[in-house]
């Protein structure tokens, strides 16, 4: 996951909608059951779909009422802690 990936795409969800990323998501999700993939390729669609549900978590801590910079930092400090279990 990139930091600067998932800010922007947050300020995207902001600017527009969640459901745009959403639905990309899911397109994405379904472009990986082509058989003929390489895993490479599999692995860019994998780190743009982790990073989209990067964004969509952020969001919503912001929805909440966190700051959206602290909510960055959080998110970002679960995903490192869970790496390094």
């Amino acid at each position: 996951m990139k930091l600067p990936v998932i800010k922007h795409l947050t300020q995207f969800i902001e600017d527009n909608d969640e459901d745009y990323v959403v639905e990309t998501i899911e397109t994405l999700e379904a472009l990986t059951e082509v058989s003929s993939l390489k895993d490479e390729e599999l692995d860019v669609i994998g780190e743009l779909i982790s990073n989209m549900y990067g964004a969509i978590e952020v969001n919503k801590m912001t929805k909440d009422g966190m700051p959206k910079k602290e909510a960055l930092n959080s998110f970002m400090g679960r995903v490192m802690g869970s790496i390094d279990t």
